[in-house]
């Protein structure tokens, strides 16, 4: 998998933003893998992330697979919700009947939960993409992991109104066996991806697009961006793929779980 690294100001200021949340919080870390303690920087406790609720195990490897089969295809969106490129990119997938899984940044889904509620109401799945979007997390403690990975999940089924993420994508695929375990473990299946549009590089819609034709024999996982500067060439991209890829017989879909 790409590791997307430098050059992303705008996680600068979402890092920063998740650093005085930490500050906050009553104690190192917020959530930890053993504990089922809600500090006072987030919303209140979210039940869902306690220990002795519903949440089932789920596997720990990752995953690429569609839930539609051998022609299926799964969209995915990174690093939102945010208030200019989410709804643009929601009103694509629903010109085109598309349902996606929407990978969100703690920081943003804190910040603008009815964007985060219109993603659900709408169909979508989502996934819990880290509080700060980490892309070197594979580097850190297993109690940083933690934290990045159980304040994300709280915060994004709070802004949800108690809708759960049903993946965990590592920022810029930083997985390690200790986090796809924890991940696994509350329910959330690890989620790869195969072809990476490279939006965020933001190269012109129409090189987006013939990455995506390009890569597509790679695996029915796409990644694209709703947030982290100026999506406006993945909305168009999206326009010309999605219509593509039914005419060349694929179902949308989602990751197996």
């Amino acid at each position: 998998m790409a590791r997307h690294g430098g050059g992303r100001g705008w996680y600068g200021k979402v890092v920063g933003a998740a650093l005085g949340v930490t500050v906050l919080a009553a104690g190192a870390s917020v959530w930890t893998a053993q504990a089922g303690a809600v500090g006072g920087s987030w919303p209140q406790a979210a039940a869902s992330a306690t220990p002795g609720s519903d949440v089932k195990p789920v596997a720990v490897t990752i995953v690429h697979a569609s839930d539609k089969g051998a022609r299926g295809v799964n969209i995915t969106i990174d690093d939102g919700p945010d208030p200019v490129w989410t709804p643009q990119v929601l009103d694509v997938l629903r010109e085109y009947g598309v349902k996606a899984t929407f990978c969100m940044v703690g920081t943003q889904a804190q910040a603008h939960p009815d964007l985060v509620k219109k993603v659900v109401a709408a169909g979508h799945r989502l996934c819990d993409h880290t509080v700060s979007h980490d892309t070197t997390m594979d580097t850190k403690s297993q109690a940083y992991q933690s934290q990045q990975i159980l304040d994300a999940e709280h915060v994004i089924t709070e802004a949800s109104g108690g809708v759960r993420p049903m993946y965990y994508r590592a920022p810029g695929g930083a997985f390690t066996p200790y986090s796809r375990k924890l991940a696994a473990s509350r329910g959330m299946r690890p989620l790869g991806w195969n072809v990476d549009s490279k939006d965020f590089e933001r190269p012109g819609t129409d090189a987006i697009v013939a990455t995506v034709e390009r890569e597509l024999p790679n695996g029915p996982t796409l990644l694209f961006h709703d947030a982290g500067g100026d999506r406006s060439q993945t909305v168009e991209a999206l326009r010309q793929i999605l219509p593509w890829l039914k005419e060349q017989g694929y179902s949308f879909g989602f990751p197996v779980r």
